[in-house]
């Protein structure tokens, strides 16, 4: 199944570029939405390789999901695959520049099941596939708000 999503932020590709790429913001979003997080490599700064373990509840079941860089074309592109026992998929973040000061974030998500109580989940949200997308737009607008104010402050 895939999703996609696009949102322009006001602020330049640079900025936002640095925004998308700190990871240690979104693992403390992840711990404070109850995940545990581990990064399982030893890389100094972002690059393909970096890689997390997550554990998290979903449908009230324990999900495990490893998290790994495929690809990382700065200030450009990122690639992430996932790989859980049930569902394998994959994320890329394209960003481009709109004008000095305005960013373009595509987003787009695939996933597909490797169980048949995955693919029930899967077909499950292909069949509320337009409230789901209103979600991601929701999330994807909050990215771009919390960016922007971001933005605004260091300019500031």
């Amino acid at each position: 199944m895939k999703f996609s999503a696009k949102q322009d932020i006001e602020a330049p590709l640079d900025f936002v570029w640095q925004e998308v790429i700190d990871f240690e913001h979104f693992e403390r979003m992840a711990v404070r939405r109850g995940a545990e997080v581990e990064r399982i490599d030893h890389l100094k700064r972002p690059e393909a390789g970096m890689a997390w373990r997550l554990r998290f509840a979903y449908k009230s079941k324990p999900r495990k999901v490893l998290l790994r860089i495929a690809e990382l074309s700065p200030p450009n592109a990122l690639d992430l695959d996932l790989d859980s026992p049930s569902v394998a998929g994959g994320v890329r973040l394209e960003l481009l520049s709109l004008a000095p000061k305005r960013t373009r974030v595509l987003l787009v998500a695939e996933t597909r099941p490797k169980t048949i109580a995955a693919r029930l989940l899967i077909q499950s949200l292909r069949l509320v596939k337009g409230r789901t997308q209103r979600r991601l737009d929701g999330q994807m607008g909050k990215f771009a708000k919390m960016i922007e104010e971001r933005w605004l402050e260091s300019a500031g």
